[in-house]
């Protein structure tokens, strides 16, 4: 029996194995201070700088694995009991839920992508005279808003029919794509059909007028809606346009059961050129401040376009925490983990597996996981800025939820324009000190921390089916520019007055402000590696042995900390539902972001500080080709269009390659010679066949592949035939040992990077032979 004489709606259990975890933490811990031990009193008195290079990378690495180890040493997993909520709460008491989705460019995010989303928000197993779904459509495009218009008509079908069928996931898209038509009921069998022939219908309207790309005269004249857009300029200057497409207060909005269908809300809000719209933090401002006005219930959940709902009674697991009389009242939102359905079997591009399955549960015993952005339940008081106190908890036990809006849906179409325009927040803590913070890249982080800092609670849960399913990138540039963009947020939180260690006090624990530093240093992470990744292999080149001999007793700290570490990071990720090839590609992605993405975010963020460049934000593609879906389903790297931070890896590939081949072709010596070799240069000719290995991609890319060129690999070739003629081009090819590309009508994008570049290795190389030859 728990608080109040109630039985609980949720319980909190630790994570089993914790004394493996903790026996694997201290072994490593160990093995570094003998790594320490072994850099300072073996300090050599020439190439004295390398060593102390790689000394202070060592240190950084142990500092960040101290970090993860906080992170990991009490991770909490929890359980609801949906069947107490429903013997406690009737179906009339349970509170009202405003669901927001986003979506901001109906070419990165089509329409139809959007509309089977906001339809398995609608389909929950939830009172839906109690739900209000909302799509924010930045994009302002009449596309979007005649998809969501088809959608509320298909809603009146689509309903009654995942009642009927207990219909798991509610995204009809994700549904008949994964379940076969049922054959035991021939009456069932005819409805599947039926509904699986109006949902193929609708899809084909809407997909046939996206690809015209404007909404036709006659299908305009079926809403008064589309006048709106007479008044458009462009996506980015257009006044404020809200249409209530279903009112669930309506008596006549419903479905052809009879039942009542939720309120459906479409908001472009306004934007002017000259004034900054805050991206999706804006956005979602708006969406609150509007659905006060709608709904106003209490509380909300929000998710992004691509993550349609996979578990129809999410809202009701959330409400377990909410409701729950002993410690519902402290918490402000409950966060569920991103998953992904169009991940490939061995995850090529990586997974946040580790960080949504295993590190935000870290979190959640530290103190409360972060926000991430994406499915997540909030309190409504606590998202518009409200600081949590005993009077306020008292308040929160004794409120009904049964709050109802009183006035027509043409009237507050027209008031809540007015709280969607872009000058409302003017000289208001908007943005500040209420709804989602704009001061960061990853507003979700901030937003999270600073209802942390007022001292709220929130709350990790990862059911058994998963709550949401998203799209993750399938190109390697998008998985790159998507943590660049992570990666330079996070360190402008840490850089900012927003630093979890000033503003999380008093409210925020300290292990919990020091768990948000795992994210707040990606950046920073990539200088120590991009020194362990192409300082080594330098080294080959010159001779200069960085670690102790195989042979030593000195190496048995090295190889312990590198093998255990490893394969406790192989166990983990295997635990958490990966496959070993998985693994192996998440360590790949972990060195392609840490020396691109993250190097990138570093560099930008320093010149924003400086004034030289403004924040923007990337939208990553939710649709590719049929080449590069192909390539993607057969577990091929996509480099999609020419970036610089492929010149990056192209660059340190090269480098590791060629040291390789150094030590292979210079060191033919047999029996006792080549023992002695190996003995002194083991360490780093292991690290430098690792990152060959990593690299492999690359390579491939680079010297195999053949696939079509795209605008960027065909300037190179008019770039390169100047530079042939340049006298300066003349000798680096001297220099690069009559190394050169083979320019043909197909080649590798990947290879076309680096034609963009083509001396860039040669300068490296010379510029570090130099520093190194004056350190000394």
């Amino acid at each position: 029996m728990g608080k109040n004489g109630y039985l609980p709606l949720f319980e909190t259990k630790p994570a089993g194995g914790l004394v493996f975890f903790r026996s694997y933490a201290a072994s490593i811990f160990i093995g570094i201070c003998f790594i320490c031990f072994h850099r300072v009193s073996y300090f050599p008195v020439t190439e004295r700088w390398v060593w102390v290079g790689m000394f202070v990378a060592e240190l950084w690495f142990s500092f960040y694995f101290f970090i993860t180890v906080i992170v990991k040493w009490n991770p909490v997993f929890r359980s609801t009991f949906k069947d107490r909520l429903s013997s406690r709460f009737e179906e009339e008491e349970l509170p009202g839920v405003d669901i927001f989705v986003c979506t901001a460019d109906p070419r990165l995010e089509p329409p139809t992508m959007v509309v089977s989303t906001v339809l398995s928000v609608m389909a929950y197993d939830y009172p839906p005279h109690k739900l209000s779904v909302y799509l924010s459509d930045d994009g302002c495009s009449d596309l979007t808003f005649y998809a969501l218009l088809e959608a509320s008509r298909f809603a009146q079908l689509w309903l009654p029919f995942c009642r009927k069928l207990k219909v798991e996931p509610t995204s009809p898209e994700a549904y008949f794509q994964t379940t076969p038509e049922p054959v035991d009921d021939v009456f069932m069998a005819n409805e599947w059909l039926i509904i699986k022939k109006s949902y193929e219908d609708m899809k084909n309207r809407i997909e046939s007028i996206t690809s015209l790309g404007k909404v036709p005269a006659y299908r305009r004249k079926e809403h008064n809606g589309f006048d709106e857009w007479d008044f458009v300029l462009s996506p980015h200057h257009h006044p404020s346009i809200l249409q209530i497409l279903i009112d669930g207060r309506d008596p006549n909005a419903i479905d052809i059961e009879g039942k009542a269908l939720p309120t459906l809300v479409y908001l472009a809000r306004e934007k002017r050129p000259q004034i900054h719209h805050n991206f999706k933090a804006g956005a979602l401002n708006a969406l609150i401040r509007v659905s006060s006005k709608v709904s106003n219930a209490p509380f909300i959940l929000n998710v992004d376009c691509d993550m349609f709902s996979n578990n129809s009674k999410a809202i009701r697991d959330a409400l377990c925490f909410f409701l729950d009389e002993g410690n519902g009242h402290e918490i402000a939102y409950v966060q569920y983990p991103q998953a992904f359905d169009n991940l490939t079997e061995n995850e090529i591009y990586g997974s946040l597996r580790v960080l949504m399955k295993l590190e935000l549960a870290g979190f959640d015993g530290n103190g409360g996981p972060c926000y991430v952005g994406t499915g997540c339940v909030h309190r409504r008081e606590s998202l518009s800025g409200m600081k949590y106190s005993e009077e306020l908890a008292v308040e929160l036990k004794a409120m009904k939820y049964d709050k109802k809006i009183i006035g027509s849906a043409s009237f507050n179409e027209e008031d809540c324009k007015a709280l969607a325009s872009c000058t409302y927040e003017e000289n208001t803590p908007w943005g500040k000190e209420k709804g989602v913070k704009y001061e960061s890249l990853v507003e979700d982080v901030l937003t999270g921390m600073s209802i942390q800092s007022k001292g709220w609670r929130s709350v990790f849960f990862n059911p058994q089916r998963e709550a949401f399913l998203g799209m993750g990138p399938t190109t390697l540039l998008d998985t790159l520019v998507q943590h660049k963009r992570w990666g330079e947020g996070e360190l402008q939180i840490l850089l900012s007055k927003h630093c979890p260690f000033v503003y999380g006090r008093p409210n925020m624990p300290l292990k919990l402000q020091l768990s948000y530093c795992i994210y707040n240093l990606w950046a920073p992470n990539c200088f120590a590696t991009l020194y362990y990744v192409f300082v080594p292999s330098f080294c080959l080149f010159r001779g200069i042995s960085l670690f102790p001999k195989i042979s030593s007793s000195w190496g048995i700290p090295y190889l312990y900390v590198i093998f255990v570490h490893r394969v406790h990071s192989l166990v983990e990720y295997v635990w958490l539902g990966g496959t070993v090839r998985g693994w192996l590609n998440e360590q790949r992605m972990w060195m392609f972001k840490r020396t691109t993405s993250y190097l990138f975010a570093a560099i930008d963020h320093m010149l924003k500080l400086f004034g030289f460049s403004k924040s923007a934000f990337a939208i990553t593609g939710k649709v590719a080709d049929d080449d590069v879906h192909r390539r993607y389903e057969q577990e091929i790297m996509e480099f999609g269009t020419w970036s610089p931070m492929f010149t990056v890896l192209a660059t340190l590939a090269l480098f590791n390659l060629l040291g390789l081949i150094a030590v292979v072709t210079n060191n033919v010596a047999i029996g006792d010679a080549r023992m002695k070799i190996f003995d002194v240069f083991g360490f780093q000719i292991l690290l430098c066949y690792v990152l060959v290995f990593i690299n492999l991609p690359i390579y491939q890319g680079m010297f195999f592949r053949k696939d079509s060129v795209s605008v960027w690999s065909t300037e190179p070739e008019t770039r390169t035939a100047d530079l042939r003629s340049d006298s300066k081009f003349q000798s680096v090819k001297l220099q690069a040992c009559n190394t050169r590309f083979v320019f043909k009508e197909k080649r590798s994008k990947l290879v076309s990077c680096i034609c963009n570049f083509p001396y860039l290795f040669i300068i490296t190389y010379k510029l570090l032979k130099l520093l190194f030859e004056n350190l000394d």
